[in-house]
């Protein structure tokens, strides 16, 4: 497909460290290619790819000499900004009962559509950048994907593993058939048990300012507030082009809530917290 992309986000974090990775194919009439970016809690590099170092087989993508799947990761890119050379193993994973997207996987045309492939696993490894050791002994991972023209032109997203459970949220302007609105999809698992908030199930967005959002749905509310930001510039799609910048923390302070028939199910202040406001208003 012409002016499409194909991403994965994987996410690693320790008690004291985090690192995520955007394996990525991004194509326009004009060129092609594909990238790497990488995140950490102070630092983000993209390195770029010919378009025929991409190959992806099933759960499993390759660029270069780097290697990303359900296994794990296995790491080993060189430049002038960025050395970096490791391998972290992945236990077993913890998938959705349905596509996240639900009905809306049957729409055609839609301008950018998501993946989650585990709310959470383990993740055993280390990972050397600039000399600097990584270490993921017993750590937490979280993995999902996004494909289509575009990333959504404003939006929230945040995501966050935590002690009994994990989560993420994406509220986003949804552009369709020359409408726009307002799509919500996210996830809560807690205890084991899998909690489903989203458009296609009656959710809506009940107050969004200062980079807060709180949804509801039914007899279910969740608030995600981003308390403190420590961003770090990202390359986003246009129309397949990576020309867009955006800013992710991928490790910084926000505070979540989850009630569910007025009673709250948890409610707690976190530094672990994966947070992108791109709400210009």
């Amino acid at each position: 497909m012409v002016n499409s992309f194909y991403g994965w986000y994987l996410k690693c974090q320790s008690a004291t460290q985090t690192l995520a990775l955007i394996p990525a194919v991004h194509k326009t009439a004009n060129k092609s290619a594909c990238s790497i970016q990488v995140i950490t809690d102070k630092d983000a590099w993209t390195v770029t790819f010919q378009a025929d170092a991409f190959r992806r087989t099933g759960r499993n993508i390759v660029i270069g000499e780097n290697r990303f799947g359900e296994k794990g990761i296995r790491l080993a890119m060189h430049t002038p900004q960025l050395t970096i050379k490791g391998k972290l193993d992945f236990g077993p994973l913890s998938p959705l009962k349905y596509d996240i997207m639900g009905p809306f996987t049957l729409i055609p045309f839609m301008e950018c559509r998501h993946s989650v492939w585990s709310m959470c696993h383990s993740v055993m490894g280390k990972v050397y950048i600039n000399g600097q050791k990584l270490s993921f002994q017993n750590s937490w991972g979280y993995w999902e994907g996004d494909r289509g023209r575009s990333f959504p032109k404003e939006y929230l997203w945040t995501q966050c593993c935590f002690e009994g459970g994990s989560m993420m949220l994406s509220v986003a302007d949804i552009p369709m058939a020359g409408i726009h609105f307002t799509g919500i999809i996210g996830v809560i698992l807690w205890q084991e048990k899998e909690y489903r908030i989203a458009t296609y199930l009656g959710a809506r967005v009940a107050r969004m300012q200062n980079k807060m959002v709180r949804v509801k749905q039914g007899n279910m509310e969740l608030e995600a507030r981003l308390l403190g930001e420590s961003g770090r510039p990202l390359k986003a799609p246009v129309k397949g082009n990576m020309v867009r910048t955006i800013h992710e923390s991928a490790s910084c302070r926000a505070f979540y809530r989850f009630c569910k028939k007025g009673c709250t199910l948890f409610a707690f202040e976190t530094d672990r917290a994966s947070f992108e406001y791109e709400y210009f208003t």
